[in-house]
């Protein structure tokens, strides 16, 4: 399949990710600082706010390897990919899915299908893993599951070719950013509003108050530098403390991932900024 023969689309996140920015972005661009050269967005997630910026130069980076691995298959692979991904929405049944759950491939492209696969058939497209590092969340009630769409990878595969990808935690970086001409977004798994919502891992590496503390630190360090930094958080006292003295916008948002149904809703959740807009 050539991608001239595809009706181009605009670059958006091909993966569901908890936490996703896609439907915030029409509240997020009036806070998006005018002027920058190099975007870096330390925890990647979904990339919604790469994809919406489509930066010249951005550096993306997240803790979780096989998340990286992806963007680097979809950036450099995307026809391969897409071979497996095919082979993956041909077979696809309640066996097929359980035994790609239990299996991991040794080669790079395709463990990113399987990540994909996995993470659209899966149940709410949640992404979880266990304390070994094993994806374990079971197969969604989904009669014939978008698997794939190849102009959207296409897409988002033109917009990561000039954008460095690493496995890296949030604070590295600090040995990147270093001017005004920078712009950070963080995007940190959000500070629970309630001990009913205290889940703030959806890997084996869970984000606490004292990460917190740390992602302050960096936020703080960036801003002293001149950097232009953005960040995503919770509207709690807890967040609110951490951040007195930046500017605090409060976002409303739409709960989408809660057990209740009845506690599905509109909140307020805080964007956080070094600079004035």
């Amino acid at each position: 399949m050539q991608p001239q023969l595809l009706c181009p689309v605009e670059p958006r996140p091909f993966l569901k990710w908890a936490g996703g920015k896609s439907q915030l972005i029409p509240q997020y661009i009036s806070y998006f600082p005018k002027n920058y050269s190099v975007y870096y967005e330390p925890f990647l997630g979904g990339g919604a706010i790469f994809f919406h910026l489509q930066p010249c130069q951005a550096m993306l980076m997240d803790i979780n390897a096989e998340l990286v691995n992806v963007y680097e298959c979809v950036r450099d692979r995307v026809d391969e990919l897409m071979l497996f991904l095919e082979q993956h929405r041909r077979f696809h049944c309640h066996e097929y899915y359980y035994q790609m759950r239990a299996c991991i491939p040794t080669s790079s492209v395709e463990r990113a299908a399987r990540l994909i696969y996995l993470n659209k058939t899966c149940f709410n497209g949640l992404y979880r893993e266990n304390s070994k590092g094993q994806f374990n969340v079971p197969i969604g009630r989904y009669k014939n599951p978008g698997i794939f769409d190849p102009a959207l990878l296409y897409a988002a595969s033109r917009s990561l070719q000039t954008a460095i990808v690493r496995i890296a935690p949030f604070e590295a970086v600090l040995d990147h950013a270093w001017t005004h001409r920078d712009f950070v977004y963080f995007d940190p798994p959000y500070h629970p509003i309630s001990a009913t919502s205290n889940f703030t891992a959806y890997n084996r590496y869970a984000f606490r108050a004292d990460d917190h503390i740390r992602l302050r630190d960096t936020f703080a360090e960036l801003a002293n530098r001149g950097v232009k930094v953005m960040l995503s958080n919770s509207d709690c006292p807890f967040v609110r403390e951490l951040y007195q003295g930046f500017n605090i916008h409060p976002i409303l948002a739409a709960r989408a991932i809660n057990s209740n149904a009845q506690r599905r809703g509109k909140i307020t959740e805080l964007l956080i900024t070094s600079y004035e807009c």
